[in-house]
C-alpha cells in the first residue's frame, strides 16, 4: 500500500511557474503519474515517470512546459510547470501503480484507469 500526498498548488498569473510535489510513503511503485481535472471535464493524464529507470511521458498539451522528475532519497516525484496558461487550471492529482516496465513505450495515452493509488489533489489556478 502507498500513501500519496501532493502539495505545491496555488494561484499564478499566466506565464508563471509552479512546482508540485508528491511524497510517497509505503511501497514505491514503478510508475507515478500526474493527472488533472478541470470543472466539467474528464480527468486528463499530464505526465508520468518510470521510477525504476527514469523514462518519462508528457501529454502534448504540456510538452516543453512541464517536467516530471523524482528524488529517490525523498520518495518524491515533482511536476515543474512553467509558462502556465489559463487552460492549465485544474485540480492536479498524483497517482501510482505497478505497471509493465514498457508501459510508457506501449501506451496510447496516459490513462487514469491504469493507476490504482491516488493522492487527494492540489489546486492550480492560472489567471490571464
Amino acid at each position: 500500500q502507498v500513501q500519496l500526498v501532493e502539495s505545491g498548488g496555488g494561484s499564478v498569473r499566466a506565464g508563471g511557474s509552479l512546482k508540485l510535489s508528491c511524497v510517497a510513503s509505503g511501497y514505491i511503485y514503478n510508475y507515478m503519474g500526474w493527472f488533472r481535472q478541470a470543472p466539467g471535464k474528464e480527468r486528463e493524464g499530464v505526465a508520468a515517470i518510470y521510477t525504476y529507470g527514469g523514462s518519462t511521458y508528457y501529454a502534448d498539451s504540456v510538452k516543453g512546459r512541464f517536467t516530471i522528475f523524482q528524488d529517490n532519497a525523498k520518495n518524491t516525484v515533482y511536476l515543474q510547470m512553467n509558462s502556465l496558461k489559463p487552460e492549465d487550471t485544474a485540480m492536479y492529482y498524483c497517482a501510482a501503480d505497478s505497471l509493465p516496465p514498457d508501459y510508457i513505450a506501449t501506451m496510447v495515452s496516459l490513462a487514469d484507469k491504469d493507476f490504482g493509488y491516488w493522492g487527494q489533489g492540489t489546486q492550480v489556478t492560472v489567471s490571464s
